[in-house]
């Protein structure tokens, strides 16, 4: 790794001192920065900690379907879910520096967003992710993000071990502008339509209001291959005729994106109040409904309403809401800010084109709708920060304290009684009564941060953090972060910081039942008394040590290099377990597990593979790697401009450690995490990201061109015949490009292409595929969907924008 750094920052070097160089904008460096201090005034390219800030002209180039892709090209040890499974395709989570989706937190205006109330239950990268929704934030609304590629939980508290990333709201009080962009897969689905505004204005002298609005539709996908149960139907002669199904042979259309539509509005506000205060309020609204395919049930499974078999969708119903408001201001060399936010998400789910199969039997009637329940999640933090600048050793020091209060709801309601009677509704039961409930905590934190200047080139920062939780007791962590500038254009910087993370509600209690065609699983929540049969304790806080050590360079011509090596260890990480089976190929594997379910209140259906799935605090882990990001600009007079961004991304987890299988599962030979779980934390990442872009402008005219490549990446499969398979998705190189034009200085038209030469990953293991088959799995999915960029291939677009 150090030598593949080194060569690449003496090649970068090398380059960028070609012609005379400018600032770029791409992740701006001498950006006034907000993130991971208490100083005010102080500039990324001077922050003891690394912090990258992407500008709202960057978000605006780069045509990705989505907030959460955009900032997933412009920051390398962000990366995106490109596909879920089941209720996860509803809410495609991201993650910082390859840990889970939990460990990054996320803020607007610097005040702590709430999280998802749809749990990713499913084994994959992002299992366990129930982290804030960042596709709930319109673009336009953004002035710019900052990204602390840190621990910050002594400053920020839980969530924070792999960073923070600060969502800066727009405060202009004129102007704004509109967009429309249109787009599509090069194979001729997802069609995408998206319409935003945003527009600032001034109420009052020393007043301002900056409302957003947008509108996004996208449309299904479908990558998967034909149903391998009809296939071998078929070819042995048992049903000829189903190759006459409408739609084959893509009768299963599960492995695809999900449909939604999106509707936002964001209003940022602020007003002067008179002397040295101020007052504050935002506020965000979002509505989204979704529907995602589930399996083809066969024509045998319910004939005499389908007998042409039938292709359950699930759907969502989601509001989500969020408000802050607060009073800043001075006095007695004090600054003081107190605020208030309080966040909701609900999300309702239903199924269509589906059926009751125990309900038909039993009343010779079911509906083909249902309710299957609701998923709520509540957060509301009230936070008093205070701050006073003074001098110590003679020089700026800057002293901090504050409090915070945050009270948690998780909530499950059950569904309709037809929903959950028995086995429930086809491809997702119901919530039973059993699995509802409401759920809360709250707990106090008290913090305190000093930040000074020990000598004329040297800064230190040193935060402590205690915090007090209703559900399991108190934590103390802290950080120390410093800085030497040992020439104007060379300084070292550092941190060490301790951390932790309390479990979400939702991988406390959720309890929910999975189905598939051969298959019912049930997420057994953890803090149950169920889960004690099987001997798993409730959930406690991950705790963890962060290390950091980097270098910032600026060579000449206005190049800027910054290197950040860094190290993560988690203990107790709360995970995913592998599969624990009550039947595997309708033999007893474990009564204990089958007892488990029972006593959680499940009834399953009669299918060959059951058991259970759960959260444990179950390994210890350990990440390393390093962040490089090089910025310069070249001006070459008429010939136009052209700023590049290269930034890198290297990062590898290892399980140092892993919780014996209690006795009872290993009764039945079976362990707490087999080889799938323990893949999913290794290899199902990336090892390396790479991202090279230029962009070229003159006159009216740009291009965009951004090179992407991903490192490989494996994970293991149980198809279930008794053994494991390895899918690679593959080391690939994704080019995406957008060549734009300013008609007017108001109007300009961009074309664009994301993935232009429609690369997809290696497909999956072919023996593995139909080992899934012969077990009598769909066995549909032919791409691995852990690839971190995707499974749909190309896309292109276009949009027109207005200013005013």
């Amino acid at each position: 790794m150090r030598k593949w750094f080194g060569t690449a920052c003496a090649a970068l070097l090398g380059l960028g001192l070609a012609g005379q160089a400018l600032a770029a904008d791409e992740t701006s460096v001498d950006e006034l920065i907000v993130t991971g201090t208490r100083v005010t005034g102080l500039r990324a390219s001077d922050s003891a900690a690394p912090i990258q800030v992407v500008s709202q002209a960057v978000l605006e180039r780069v045509g990705a379907t989505d907030f959460v892709n955009a900032l997933a090209l412009m920051v390398p040890s962000f990366t995106a879910q490109a596909v879920g499974g089941d209720m996860a395709n509803e809410t495609l989570s991201a993650r910082l520096r390859g840990l889970s989706p939990n460990h990054a937190l996320v803020l607007i205006n610097g005040k702590r967003r709430h999280g998802t109330s749809n749990l990713a239950i499913l084994s994959g990268a992002y299992q366990g992710g129930a982290a804030a929704d960042l596709n709930f934030i319109p673009p336009a609304a953004i002035a710019r993000i900052e990204v602390l590629q840190d621990g910050a939980a002594a400053q920020y508290g839980s969530d924070a071990i792999a960073g923070v990333i600060n969502i800066i709201l727009k405060q202009d009080v004129d102007g704004g502008g509109a967009d429309v962009m249109v787009g599509q897969y090069f194979e001729g689905d997802g069609d995408t339509g998206e319409v935003s505004l945003n527009a600032g204005f001034a109420p009052a002298d020393g007043a301002f209001v900056n409302v957003t609005a947008l509108s996004r539709y996208h449309s299904y996908s479908n990558r998967g291959g034909p149903d391998q149960r009809v296939e071998q139907a078929i070819a042995s002669g048992a049903h000829p005729d189903w190759k006459n199904l409408s739609g084959y042979p893509q009768l299963n259309k599960i492995f695809g994106d999900a449909r939604y539509q999106l509707n936002l509005v964001t209003v940022n506000a602020g007003a002067d109040l008179g002397g040295d205060m101020r007052a504050y309020a935002t506020a965000t609204y979002g509505a989204k409904y979704g529907g995602g395919w589930a399996n083809f049930r066969l024509p045998t499974r319910l004939p005499a309403l389908y007998p042409l078999g039938f292709n359950p969708i699930d759907t969502t119903k989601e509001q989500d809401y969020a408000l802050t408001g607060g009073i800043a201001g001075a006095a007695a060399g004090w600054t003081w800010d107190l605020s208030s936010t309080w966040g909701r998400d609900d999300i309702a789910v239903n199924i269509t084109n589906s059926a009751n199969v125990d309900l038909y039997k039993d009343t010779g009637k079911t509906p083909s709708a249902f309710h299957a329940g609701d998923f709520i999640a509540t957060q509301w933090t009230t936070t008093l920060d205070l701050a006073r600048p003074f001098r110590l050793l003679a020089r700026p020091a800057t002293f901090a304290l504050g409090a915070e209060r945050r009270a948690e709801i998780y909530e499950i309601k059950a569904g309709d009684p037809a929903s959950r009677y028995k086995a429930g509704s086809q491809s997702y039961p119901g919530f039973a009564l059993t699995d509802a409930g409401e759920h809360s905590r709250d707990n106090w934190a008290v913090y305190a941060d000093l930040a000074f200047a020990p000598a004329p080139d040297t800064t230190l920062d040193v935060a402590l953090r205690h915090e007090r939780f209703s559900d399991f007791g108190s934590t103390t962590v802290g950080k120390l972060t410093g800085r030497w500038d040992v020439t104007p254009a060379f300084a070292l910087r550092g941190t060490a910081s301790t951390g932790f993370r309390a479990p979400t509600l939702a991988e406390s209690y959720y309890s929910a039942t999975n189905v598939q065609p051969n298959s019912a699983f049930v997420q057994l929540p953890p803090n149950a008394p169920a889960a004690a049969l099987i001997g798993i304790d409730r959930l406690k806080p991950e705790t963890s040590v962060n290390l950091s050590a980097g270098v910032l360079v600026r060579p000449g011509g206005g190049v800027v290099v910054t290197l950040d090596a860094y190290q993560i260890e988690v203990e107790d990480r709360v995970v995913g377990s592998g599969t624990l089976y009550g039947y595997y190929n309708g033999v007893v594997q474990s009564a204990a597990v089958n007892a488990a379910i029972a006593a959680n209140g499940n009834v399953l259906e009669p299918v060959p593979f059951s058991g259970v799935n759960v959260f444990s605090n179950g390994v210890d882990t350990r990440t390393r790697g390093a962040d490089l990001v090089v910025t310069w600009s070249n001006s070459y007079g008429a010939p136009g401009r052209i700023d590049w961004t290269v930034a890198a991304n290297y990062n590898q987890t290892k399980v140092t450690g892993v919780r014996a299988t209690p006795v009872q599962l290993a009764a039945s030979g079976q362990s707490l995490f087999d080889k799938v779980a323990l893949s999913t934390l290794e290899t199902a990442s990336p090892k390396m990201k790479l991202v090279a872009g230029a962009l070229w402008q003159a006159g009216g005219w740009s291009v965009d061109l951004r090179e992407t490549w991903y490192g490989q990446t494996s994970r293991f499969s149980d198809p279930g015949d008794g053994r494991y398979y390895l899918d690679k998705a593959g080391a690939k190189l994704i080019t995406d490009l957008v060549v734009g034009y300013d008609l007017t200085k108001q109007v300009s038209l961009k074309f664009g292409a994301n993935n232009l030469f429609d690369v997809h990953p290696n497909r999956v293991n072919a023996a593995g595929l139909a080992a899934s088959a012969a077990a009598g799995n769909p066995a549909v999915e032919v791409y691995p969907a852990f690839s971190p960029f995707g499974i749909n291939g190309g896309f292109y677009y276009a949009r027109v924008g207005y200013r005013f």
